[in-house]
Parts: C-alpha cells; structure tokens; sequence
C-alpha cells in the first residue's frame, strides 16, 4: 500500500460519481416535502433569492463535499445560476461550522436537500471514523473492511472517503474491494480467506502455497492464520512454507474462541480473540525462528479504543483491519435557509454563519 498525494483545491470530476441524475432531478430519492414546497413555489409563481447554509454539530473530518456538489452541478434547474461555496473533503470541521452555502432560486434546488445532506452524513460518518482509528494507530497501515457490512452501493463512496482520511493524514489505508477503489484509481487488497482454506480441507498451508503460486510477484501475501484456532503454529507453518513470498500474518481470532497457544495461560487476562498476549507469542514464535520480517495484521472486533489500548501496551502489531466499527455512528447535516431576498430570515435559534474557509466552486 502506499499513500496517494492529494492536493486542496481539487474536486473529484461530477461524472465520477455515477449518480442517478434523472431521477434525482424528478426528486425521487427527496423527502416529499420538499418536493411539495418548490411544487407550491411553482404554482405561486415564486422564487425567492434564498442563502442556504450547511453544517453539523460534531468535531469530525469533512467527507461527501465534492458529492454533494456534483449533485447540485447535475441536477439543480440550472447549476450556471446557482453560487456555491465549500469546504474540501478532508478539512477539519468544528460544530456548527458551515462546510458549504448555496445561494440562488430556492426553486432551482429544493428538491437536492436530502440527497446531498445524506451524502455529506454518510461519507463524514466514514471519514471522521478512519481519521479516528488513524489518530490512535500510531500511523502504521489500516485495512478498511465494512464492505461485508452493509449494501454494496455504498461500496464506493465509503471507500473514497477512507481514502480521503489516509491522504490528509498521510497513512496507508487499504480497502478490499475494487468498487471501494475506483474513485481514486486503486485496487482492493486481501488476504488469504478462511473460504479458501476450508475448500482446500481446512489445511492452511496447502491453501497458502497454492494461492502464492496464483499470486502475482508483487502482491503482498498475507494468510489467515486462525483456521484451527492455533495461530502461533499456523503462522510458523505458512512463514517455513512460503519463505519470502509471505508478508504477512493475519490474526482474526474469534471473540468467542481462546487460541490454543494460551490454554495454559488463563487467569489474569482476557484470553478470547485477538488479544494482547496472543499477538505477543506469534511474534516471539516468529521472531525466534527467523521471520522477523513477516508482519502481524491483527482484525477481528477493533475500533478505535481497541487499537488505543493495543498501541499504548505497545503491541507489536504492523497493521489494523477495522470493519463495522468505521460505518457506525451519527454526523448529521442541516440546511438553513437563512435569507430571503437580502432579508435575514432564519428560524429562531439559528443564524447566518459565514466561514471564511469557504471557497467559490467553479
């Protein structure tokens, strides 16, 4: 994995994103009752000059801005009458900051509030997610692995915005899938899966050494190496058998299960999945035969205080694999509209907020 260069300034093309443009213009995917307000517009003949603002109420890692622009340049009434200013994928936000403003025809774009505000939630949601477990991962690589965990469509856009975080931050993140790549020119990177060891009869080895003779010279193989709960002689099999073409052990334990290197160990910790101790015998059992070079990827249940816990014990963990835990919680956006005609007119308790950070979109 290597991190890829990303400079401010630059959106990702509209077209990139693929949207459903006719049907979003239709306002299919809206709320009905904006549809029904610009409806009622329309039939007033009315069309109020309005200054929409955008924000949410967390600190978080700004994802989803070039989306929901593009959805405004394709399907608003007339993108060319529209003025639009943003903030960037990746910037920092504080509560309440205003990440974007549109002013123009409230008829022109009524019918996009939805959309667009569900696109910045769900790709901040990500981003702020990865830029956490990134903060506390002392910046060794990531594996992004929701992909398992929720609808395939989302695929893409999740993993831009993981992509995103690792760019601003400067750390490797890896996604699994080529969907979850593909805005960025990327590929989805893996391991050799437990599928593949049980259609080989469960022998780990066997399906290690027919994958590396698959394999391509420059992939980086890494092997599961829990199948038979008894990672620290799994991993020494797999490292004897594929010599230099192994770059890695995965560790992925189930919380359920306690390896059985440390049966013998039980009492003063908690010895079920991937924990500190098992991590520290594979290492030790590796070091001592020779593969100090074999890296430990270490999955199975992390979040961000998990890997806080590991790296504070100084764990010697090369590289996380984080699935459901970086598609969960809430960063929730709102549009204002907070004048009318030159008029302030925002509800009570809320205002105009201008941000100077906020760049014209072209």
């Amino acid at each position: 994995m290597a991190v890829q260069e990303r400079a401010r300034g630059k959106r990702l093309p509209p077209e990139i994103f693929d949207l459903p443009t006719e049907k979003m213009a239709q306002g299919y995917y809206t709320d009905a009752y904006f549809n029904h307000t610009r409806a009622t517009l329309l039939s007033d003949s009315r069309h109020p000059r309005v200054l929409m603002q955008v924000f949410q109420r967390k600190r978080a890692m700004l994802g989803g801005i070039d989306e929901a622009i593009a959805i405004l340049k394709l399907c608003s009434e007339d993108w060319e009458a529209l003025t639009v200013h943003g903030l960037y994928d990746g910037d920092r936000i504080e509560p309440w900051e205003t990440v974007m403003m549109i002013e123009g025809d409230y008829t022109l774009f009524a019918h996009l509030e939805t959309v667009y505000l569900g696109v910045l939630a769900r790709r901040t949601r990500i981003t702020t997610n990865v830029a956490d477990v990134i903060e506390v991962a002392n910046g060794k690589p990531i594996i992004f692995m929701p992909a398992r965990h929720d609808h395939h469509r989302v695929q893409t856009g999740d993993g831009y915005a993981a992509y995103v975080a690792g760019a601003v931050t400067g750390v490797d993140i890896g996604v699994t899938s080529d969907a979850q790549a593909s805005w960025w020119g990327g590929r989805g990177v893996g391991t050799v899966p437990h599928a593949l060891i049980a259609s080989y009869g469960g022998n780990t080895v066997l399906a290690a050494t027919k994958f590396a003779e698959w394999a391509s010279t420059d992939m980086h193989i890494t092997v599961l190496v829990d199948f038979e709960n008894d990672s620290v002689k799994t991993a020494l099999e797999v490292a004897r058998a594929l010599g230099p073409r192994l770059w890695g052990v995965r560790l992925d334990t189930s919380g359920q299960l306690v390896d059985r290197s440390l049966w013998n160990e039980m009492g003063d910790f908690d010895p079920r999945g991937v924990n500190e101790r098992l991590v520290l015998k594979v290492r030790e059992a590796l070091d001592r035969d020779g593969f100090e070079r074999v890296k430990i990827v270490a999955s199975g249940g992390f979040t961000a205080e998990k890997i806080r816990t590991f790296e504070e014990a100084q764990v010697p963990v090369d590289a996380y694999g984080v699935g459901s835990s970086l598609i969960r919680g809430s960063y929730d956006f709102t549009a204002d509209v907070v004048m009318t005609d030159g008029r302030p007119t925002a509800k009570v308790g809320r205002w105009f907020r201008p941000n100077e950070r906020l760049e014209l979109v072209s």
